[in-house]
């Protein structure tokens, strides 16, 4: 089986109505990565750095290979170093450009990003400093105000209960 095949019988899986579950998510895009799915391998990465919900827990590497936190590329980063190893081992897993990556991840991370939520809101900063909805901890918000406004009126009431935090 290639590694195409495996990703094609995730994705019709998913199709077919499979409970959401980010846990399971993330499990699955790590046995992709595993694999050696290049685009798997570039968002296990990408979502350890951002700390998605289940992302670093399922996408710690013990030992990786030629992976040295002392090179000057992976300093300044507000990641703890075995998360760090990690994201490296999986970039470079995925043939990508780590320090291209790396660079643009810290400065989103110290520049801020408009994380919030809430469509109409134009708030900017950083990803630590939003609140996480309690219920589906995916969406995020600047504040209790944009929180009930996405709920009533931008359609997270709808989305919300279809995802299951720990399938």
């Amino acid at each position: 089986m290639t590694s195409h095949d495996a990703a094609s019988i995730i994705c019709q899986a998913l199709r077919r109505g499979v409970t959401r579950s980010k846990r399971r998510a993330m499990q699955w895009l790590r046995k992709a990565a595993e694999m050696g799915v290049a685009e798997a391998c570039e968002k296990l990465g990408i979502h350890m750095y951002m700390d998605i919900p289940y992302a670093r827990e399922v996408g710690l590497v013990v030992e990786a290979a030629g992976v040295s936190t002392s090179v000057g590329f992976m300093e300044g980063h507000d990641v703890p170093s075995g998360v760090l190893t990690g994201v490296v081992h999986w970039l470079r897993m995925g043939e990508d450009h780590v320090v291209v990556h790396l660079y643009n991840l810290r400065t989103v991370t110290l520049e801020g990003s408009p994380y919030c939520h809430n469509n109409v809101c134009e708030v900017v900063g950083q990803r630590k400093d939003f609140k996480v909805c309690p219920q589906c901890k995916t969406a995020r918000y600047c504040g209790a105000a944009c929180q009930k406004e996405d709920w009533t009126t931008g359609g997270h009431k709808d989305t919300c209960g279809t995802f299951h935090a720990d399938r």
